[in-house]
């Protein structure tokens, strides 16, 4: 066990982000499993287990706590997950920090209450359920793909040039072409840098790059 305080609290003073999550305590190994195929599918980050929302330094309970961790990474997430965790003591207190690099094999699933996998992502300080695109991006990106210019492609262009943005739903139904095609179409677009996703309000928008 590490005694240095001044990483946790270095860490804490960032706050939530992108890369880092505040966990006040593990109850449910599933429900880590979220974060840990966020974090992985994304760019990596940490968990701070044993510090509340607000950065306060509660602790970790038990070590149990770093059991449920374990098994979260590897009975709950497919592929597994490897972890570097590191337990700190603070003013008196566990802290365990768990550091989830980014995966080589994504998409990592995480396994819901009736075991049916799941793909997240990090966006900002939240963990978000992967769009059907974000699956066919990580899909396509093991293998070589060529993008062609024919009529469809052009006219989901000429869409998302019209309307500036566009939900996946929109752009299936204006498109009037199978949703499968349209999302195989997105995920090229989005490889090649033509094609960015937007978070805004829960919802997940497609809109063209701008060229630089």
């Amino acid at each position: 066990m590490k005694t240095t305080t001044n990483h946790i609290q270095q860490l804490v003073a960032e706050g939530e982000h992108v890369h880092q999550d505040f966990k006040f305590a593990i109850t449910d190994a599933r429900k880590i499993a979220k974060s840990l195929s966020a974090f992985a599918n994304t760019e990596g980050g940490r968990l701070l287990i044993g510090v509340k929302d607000n950065g306060k330094i509660a602790g970790i309970r038990s070590e149990e706590e770093l059991y449920m961790i374990e098994a979260a990474a590897t009975m709950y997430c497919k592929p597994a997950v490897a972890l570097d965790n590191q337990l700190y003591k603070v003013g008196g207190k566990d802290v365990l920090e768990v550091y989830v690099p980014e995966s080589q094999e994504k998409p990592v699933y995480a396994l819901d209450e009736e075991n049916r996998p799941k793909a997240y992502v990090r966006i900002k300080d939240e963990t978000i359920l992967a769009t059907p695109v974000h699956l066919d991006v990580w899909r396509h990106n093991r293998r070589e793909v060529m993008v062609t210019y024919t009529e469809k492609e052009q006219h989901v262009l000429n869409l998302l040039a019209q309307y500036g943005e566009l939900t996946l739903n929109k752009c299936v139904k204006l498109s009037k072409m199978p949703r499968r095609q349209v999302i195989a179409l997105l995920a090229d677009f989005i490889r090649f840098d033509l094609v960015e996703q937007v978070f805004r309000e829960h919802i997940f928008y497609f809109k063209l790059k701008p060229e630089q």
